[in-house]
């Protein structure tokens, strides 16, 4: 790590997203609470998916990892800010700051390029269904997932070695509840204009690339759906309508944050809360309660779970 940046600034002060203590103690609930449903709600549909036979397919195989990013996406920088709430002492270090920097846009790079998979497989099964079982193969989904961690760490590692060589020497104060990285390159004892660019030609590469291929995907697939007039329309309607649901709430906050900044303080953070931490709350309840699969997958994980329950 940089020893100039050790020698200066050690480690970075987070004003979080209120200074009233009754206003911290009442997001400290909340945000608690929320985390809580987002573990839970995550963790249930990997453990519904994995158990249940009808679910065996390269739909929820995708739907699973999913929920496994989603996990460590709001696990990145939730706990810290809900710890933060109810703490006076609100520093994070520098190698902490750098780690929230490279798992960020880790897990939210991955998870985007795995969006793009999952429209990928949607569109093989609308699209090409009578070569859907020997295109989205288990090999096939393997290597797709896997490409979608590597793009993203790629595009993690490309962030946090750019910061790391900044100097700071000045100001320590990021205002915001993590180590945000338009925030970060402010407080370097340098010009930051080049920088802010480069990062954004670098964010806009992964948003902008992945929101075009899925824009384009999805349209090309309801439009494929509106042509047909079988039974199976309804149902690829409404699971390509959950999906596009996903893609704006996470795309949409990203943009307006690290391609296309709107600099306005309350609304980034607003913003940063919204896709860290609602976007993982809110696929579970979109994933369950539009799919008509996975509704009667829970139907049957409750009656096994009262038989079992009743033959104990």
């Amino acid at each position: 790590m940089h020893e100039g940046n050790q020698s200066a600034v050690s480690e970075f002060v987070l004003l979080g997203l209120g200074h009233s203590w009754n206003i911290q103690v009442l997001l400290f609930v909340i945000s608690l609470t929320f985390y809580l449903m987002i573990l839970s709600g995550n963790i249930f549909i990997m453990i519904l998916i994995i158990t249940d036979p009808f679910l065996h397919s390269p739909m929820y195989f995708l739907l699973a990892n999913l929920s496994f990013v989603d996990i460590w996406l709001s696990s990145v920088t939730t706990p810290k800010m809900i710890a933060d709430f109810i703490s006076e002492n609100r520093t994070i270090s520098f190698a902490g700051c750098m780690c929230q920097i490279l798992f960020a846009h880790f897990t939210a790079a991955s998870e985007m390029v795995l969006l793009v998979v999952m429209a990928y497989d949607r569109y093989v099964a609308i699209c090409k269904p009578l070569h859907y079982s020997t295109i989205m193969n288990l090999q096939k989904c393997i290597s797709l997932v896997l490409t979608s961690w590597n793009i993203g760490f790629v595009h993690g590692i490309s962030q946090m070695v750019v910061i790391m060589k900044l100097p700071f020497c000045g100001p320590r104060e990021i205002d915001s509840f993590f180590c945000d990285i338009p925030l970060v390159i402010k407080l370097a004892c340098m010009d930051s204009h080049n920088l802010d660019t480069l990062i954004n030609i670098d964010c806009g590469l992964v948003v902008v690339t992945c929101f075009t291929v899925l824009l384009i995907s999805y349209t090309y697939i309801l439009i494929t759906v509106l042509q047909t007039s079988n039974n199976g329309a309804s149902k690829a309607l409404s699971t390509c309508t959950a999906h596009i649901t996903v893609v704006l709430l996470l795309f949409v906050p990203c943009i307006f944050i690290y391609v296309w900044p709107l600099n306005i303080i309350w609304l980034d953070k607003f913003l940063a809360v919204f896709y860290s931490v609602f976007t993982p709350l809110l696929n579970p309840i979109i994933y369950t309660m539009r799919n008509k699969e996975m509704k009667n997958a829970v139907k049957r994980f409750k009656s096994y779970y009262m038989d079992s329950k009743g033959n104990i």
